[in-house]
């Protein structure tokens, strides 16, 4: 009888602690009163040449279309500032995005704020000396699905500086840079996404100063299969990455559908990645994890495809034949963790996904701060030079190699072999 009573006090204790990090959705609910500026706006836009300042002024402004700059030289957007000037896509007829700027050099917008757009509501394409300062990207009510997918979203942009933002409610990530390089990401917040911040498949990204927290997972550094261009050398630094135990709610089949809620940081088939000086705390299913994109491949659900409408829109569909793609890595490598603090609140991991279920029996009911999958290639061996993972001075934590290529069959806390600086 005793056994029997400890038992079920134990299973009582751990549905509790389930109950703790299962959060219901948050909402964004700002106050809005809206004035009528579409035409003169939208007209704004329209007739702006090379050189032009597009000032916007205080207030909050209703568009049933994008508004779109293409082609155009030494452009800045500017409003009052991000609690003064908003722009509002709420039940949007044309286009896609909010506002959609490509094919332009020297760009600016800034003091601004975007809201409900029926895809992205900052799209910037195929542009360069680009700056973001000051943005709020939001979705207004509860979030959702039906979010639009991407808050802040650079893409095949070269110099571009993001600074001073908020991401709010996106499906997929709030602020996110993809196929781009010389970027710099700082001083911003995102939350209540499902990635909060997320470099894919860029060059040359620091990432620094930034406070994610709220989200499904905090900070994704991914390479993706079947892109233009692949990414390496990735600064993260002093940045704030706190409780993402968000309940994922991305379009199923998506890749980040797969980025289990509780995750911190991921590092994912990504080359040259310096994770210094952060701190990284409270996530029920993992602070940190190096993997391969084998891991997310292994996860693809048959009858979860994305049709092509939603591909179009820039959402990533997981991969099944990436082997196909002979230019991609699909392995990390050259990885170092070092100087960072990592804590946890919870005290013993998540039960909504098999990963938490794994640390529960394998790592002593303890949730890693950092994980290694441990899987490679055909012919490679572990810590070799192109697939080495470093880990430095990040006082007390726990690390977890998980041998996922073997079934975890040498599922290891073993860290020594892990213990070394990259020159």
């Amino acid at each position: 009888m005793k056994k029997i009573i400890i038992i079920l006090g134990v299973t009582l204790l751990l549905l509790i602690l389930f109950k703790t990090v299962e959060s219901d959705f948050p909402e964004y609910n700002p106050n809005r009163s809206y004035v009528d500026l579409e035409e003169e706006i939208l007209e704004a836009f329209i007739l702006a040449k090379d050189s032009a300042t597009i000032e916007l002024p205080e207030g909050h402004f209703l568009f049933s279309q994008a508004l779109s700059i293409d082609g155009k030289k030494h452009i800045t957007i500017k409003g009052k500032g991000m609690d003064k000037t908003i722009l509002s896509f709420k039940g949007q007829t044309k286009g896609a995005e909010g506002v959609l700027v490509t094919n332009c050099t020297n760009f600016t917008i800034e003091n601004l704020s975007i809201e409900d757009a029926a895809g992205d509501n900052l799209k910037i394409s195929e542009s360069e000396d680009v700056t973001i300062r000051n943005i709020r990207s939001a979705w207004t009510g509860g979030v959702s699905t039906q979010n639009g997918a991407y808050g802040i979203y650079p893409v095949l942009t070269t110099n571009l500086l993001i600074e001073g933002c908020e991401a709010i409610g996106a499906s997929d990530a709030g602020i996110y840079v993809g196929q781009s390089s010389n970027v710099v990401i700082r001083n911003n917040k995102a939350f209540y996404n499902v990635a909060g911040v997320e470099s894919e498949n860029s060059s040359a990204v620091e990432i620094y100063n930034n406070e994610i927290y709220e989200n499904t997972g905090g900070l994704l550094i991914f390479n993706l299969p079947k892109l233009t261009v692949y990414g390496k050398n990735v600064k993260a630094y002093n940045n704030r990455i706190y409780n993402n135990n968000l309940k994922n709610f991305s379009v199923k089949g998506s890749i980040v559908s797969g980025v289990p809620k509780g995750t911190g940081v991921i590092i994912m088939a990504t080359q040259e990645v310096d994770f210094h000086n952060n701190t990284v705390k409270d996530h029920a299913t993992s602070n940190l994890s190096i993997v391969s994109y084998l891991v997310f491949a292994a996860d693809e659900d048959p009858e979860a495809q994305l049709d092509q409408s939603i591909q179009d829109r820039g959402i990533r569909a997981v991969e099944s034949d990436y082997e196909s793609d002979t230019e991609y890595n699909a392995y990390p490598g050259k990885i170092s963790i070092n100087n960072n603090t990592f804590d946890n609140k919870f005290w013993f991991p998540t039960f909504s996904n098999e990963y938490g279920w794994l640390m529960l029996f394998k790592n002593k009911m303890k949730i890693p701060d950092i994980a290694y999958d441990g899987i490679l290639p055909e012919g490679a061996s572990l810590q070799d030079s192109e697939h080495k993972i470093c880990i430095g001075d990040n006082g007390v934590f726990n690390f977890v190699f998980m041998d996922a290529a073997n079934e975890f069959k040498y599922f290891s806390n073993e860290v020594t072999p892990y213990l070394c600086s990259l020159n």
